[in-house]
């Protein structure tokens, strides 16, 4: 029975993604919301210059309805679905902002770094009181062991972090056609096993929801891109994985699992120290997707192999925490 609740939700999200995508992305075009490039990226992605963006909305909607629709039938409103939602919605609403200053207010990056910092955070501290007052833990469990170490007062703040730092790192990833929603999916989708091998089937709901919202977006957002999910899809998506990570008390292992999202991050906080202390720079550009398209790969090379990268990683947390 649980199998089959799996196998809708994910045909369920996809469904969703893929009806949405012909209506919605027609009227972000009439409504002119379309990408602008930065005059320091890569020369190649001029051309997707007024590509419609915003579209994380239907990854949001995808979500929220199969999410809702799923529970309803075969369960009943968790908390921890609650949160979920919350958290997702709210990284959204941010990211939507952010993507509407730029593509409507012509303000090519958005919101300021504090003003988003500082949106983050407060979402960050309603996750956490609603958690705290939940009673539920503040350890952090060691993968693939039953070794955990209860953090108290510092676990807030190291939620903070990780929501503020995850829903970041992936929006980093988000550079390229399909990217993110290929990496994304692979993600969530080792997040759903691993939540139902501790039949928590609510976040695996929630997770395997968010695999199909991807995969349908990404039947219109594969190379050559019809459409981006701009900030309002990356944040809500960073968000969410953090979130999953922290309910089921597998912090450490979203660092392998999200694999990818850190190691994009870790390229441009290099890059950054390097310039600043040498004038140096390590990559031709930072993050490392776009290095490797100065170096000669194609697009589609690029996002393959970070596909296989983030896949592999999945693969290794996953066997870390059931099987090791």
């Amino acid at each position: 029975m649980l199998e089959q609740v799996i196998l809708f939700t994910i045909i369920m999200g996809f469904l969703i993604s893929v009806l949405l995508s012909p209506i919605f992305i027609p009227f972000l075009r009439r409504l002119k919301f379309g990408q602008s490039i930065r005059e320091e990226g890569p020369k190649s992605h001029q051309k997707k210059s007024g590509t419609p963006t915003m579209g994380g909305v239907m990854i949001i909607l995808s979500i929220i309805a199969t999410t809702i629709a799923m529970t309803m039938k075969f369960s009943e409103v968790s908390m921890n679905m609650i949160l979920l939602l919350f958290v997702t919605v709210g990284y959204g609403l941010l990211g939507f902002l952010d993507d509407y200053i730029k593509v409507v207010m012509k303000r090519n990056l958005g919101l300021t770094s504090k003003q988003k910092l500082i949106g983050q955070i407060v979402i960050a501290l309603v996750f956490y009181a609603v958690y705290h007052v939940q009673g539920l833990p503040t350890d952090i469990r060691i993968p693939g062991t039953e070794l955990s170490f209860d953090f108290g007062w510092i676990y807030p703040v190291l939620v903070i972090f990780m929501l503020v730092g995850g829903s970041n790192a992936v929006n980093l990833t988000d550079g390229l056609d399909g990217l993110l929603s290929g990496t994304a999916a692979i993600a969530f989708g080792a997040f759903a096993i691993l939540a139902w091998n501790q039949s928590q089937y609510d976040v695996a709901i929630f997770a395997v929801a968010v695999v199909g919202a991807v995969l349908g977006f990404l039947v219109f957002n594969a190379h050559p891109a019809k459409v981006f999910m701009g900030d309002t899809g990356s944040l809500a998506l960073g968000g969410a994985i953090v979130t999953i990570a922290i309910l089921t008390k597998l912090e450490i292992l979203l660092v392998i699992i999200g694999g990818v999202f850190v190691i994009e991050t870790l390229s441009v906080i290099l890059q950054v120290i390097s310039f600043k202390t040498t004038g140096k720079r390590i990559f031709k550009m930072s993050p490392l997707h776009h290095h490797y398209e100065l170096v000669g790969w194609s697009e589609w090379r690029v996002v393959v192999t970070f596909w296989t990268a983030g896949l592999l990683l999945a693969v290794l947390g996953i066997y870390i925490e059931v099987w090791l």
